[in-house]
């Protein structure tokens, strides 16, 4: 079948889409690199990160909550009528996780980062980013546990068979992650089921970005046809 979206709702579902994979593989990689202690953390996921982690994860982390947010609502626009009760709810979560982790990364980067690496942690303990063990932290993992939300609710707009399936399946692997997610700061070990979103996550953006590129050729096909 034919998919009409106009030209604008493709270029940035593919964009963001595109952006989303780049930001979210971005920070795999950081964190990995992170977990086997190349950045001066000890590596693991207990221990917290230095300023050069907090620079190397947070800063694709900061950009990836407004690309998806844009993909969210990409697809909110491209959902059939009785299905956008889904991406529709979908963006509302997605909204409430970029707003969480943009706070969050934000004030890392910009004012914990600089006192940290000056030795200046007087009076921003409260601030520190400490995983299981701080404020910030529970924000962060709240602030995932509404993009699994929004990925599980997103894929309920996707029907379709081949690619479309394939889309859905990685959006409700995503999304199924939630309670590993939200229940890490009781359960530490749920990390490390948590971490299969460094595959579910850019899985789901990069079959997205492909799905949004095809419907872009079938719509000139169908114009020109026309």
């Amino acid at each position: 079948m034919v998919i009409k979206i106009s030209p604008s709702t493709k270029s940035v579902g593919f964009w963001s889409a595109v952006l989303a994979t780049i930001f979210s593989l971005m920070y795999d990689i950081g964190q990995i690199a992170e977990w086997i202690g190349l950045m001066g953390s000890g590596g693991g996921p207990e221990n917290a990160s230095t300023p050069l982690g907090i620079v190397v994860l947070l800063t694709p982390s900061l950009f990836l909550g407004a690309s998806f947010l844009l993909l969210i609502v990409s697809i909110h626009y491209l959902s059939s009528p009785d299905r956008k009760i889904w991406s529709h709810s979908a963006v509302v979560f997605a909204t409430i996780y970029a707003a969480l982790i943009s706070i969050n990364y934000y004030v890392q980067l910009a004012w914990v980062m600089p006192r940290l690496a000056a030795g200046r942690i007087q009076g921003i303990e409260a601030f520190l980013f400490t995983p299981f063990d701080s404020f910030l932290y529970a924000v962060d993992i709240l602030g995932y546990s509404f993009m699994s939300l929004s990925t599980l609710f997103v894929a309920r707009a996707f029907t379709g068979k081949g690619l479309e399936r394939i889309v859905r399946l990685f959006l409700t692997a995503n999304g199924l992650l939630l309670p590993f997610l939200a229940l890490q700061m009781y359960f530490h070990w749920m990390i490390w089921i948590a971490a299969l979103w460094a595959v579910t996550f850019p899985g789901s953006t990069w079959s997205l970005a492909v799905l949004f590129r095809r419907m872009g050729t079938e719509h000139l096909t169908h114009e020109t046809q026309a």
